[in-house]
């Protein structure tokens, strides 16, 4: 095989690689957003915690409505976190077939076609999951709203 090439075939093989570390980076920024969203969660679990130890029994009641509706919340943003992680592992897999593919000349089609599809397919997943975390969130402010326009 002539060196050129060669050359061609590897700055081929990076160019094609490049794809997919884009879904990667996209993919790092929506674990970033993620793991912001469940900080303010737990911030905010931890400030109920402190303020059902210091009330009285008359809201502790709507307080331990709002822990369960922010447990709700932090499972919803765990599985995003978790599937957000599954499609950046299978992302890198998508990478690593690439160019374990390039230097056997042989890249096996099914896998690269299963990582990348399990990528694509986890990273929609976790969107929807961060979207139902959003739902809730914004149905739970309209409640705490609601709850404190008729007091």
């Amino acid at each position: 095989m002539p060196p050129d090439t060669s050359l061609d075939l590897v700055a081929h093989v990076i160019q094609v690689a490049l794809t997919p570390i884009f879904l990667l980076s996209g993919i790092a920024t929506l674990l970033n957003v993620f793991a912001t969203r469940l900080a303010r969660v737990a911030d905010r679990v931890d400030q109920i915690n402190k303020a059902i130890e210091e009330t009285g029994s008359e809201k502790k009641a709507e307080l331990t409505r709002q822990l369960s509706h922010l447990r709700r919340r932090s499972v919803a943003l765990d599985t995003a976190v978790v599937l957000g992680a599954v499609a950046a592992a299978s992302t890198c897999a998508s990478v690593f077939t690439l160019f374990v593919g390039a230097l056997r000349n042989a890249t096996d089609p099914s896998v690269l076609f299963s990582s990348f599809g399990l990528a694509i397919v986890a990273t929609i997943s976790a969107i929807a999951a961060f979207t139902m975390e959003m739902l809730m969130a914004g149905s739970g402010v309209r409640a705490i709203a609601t709850a404190d326009r008729q007091a």
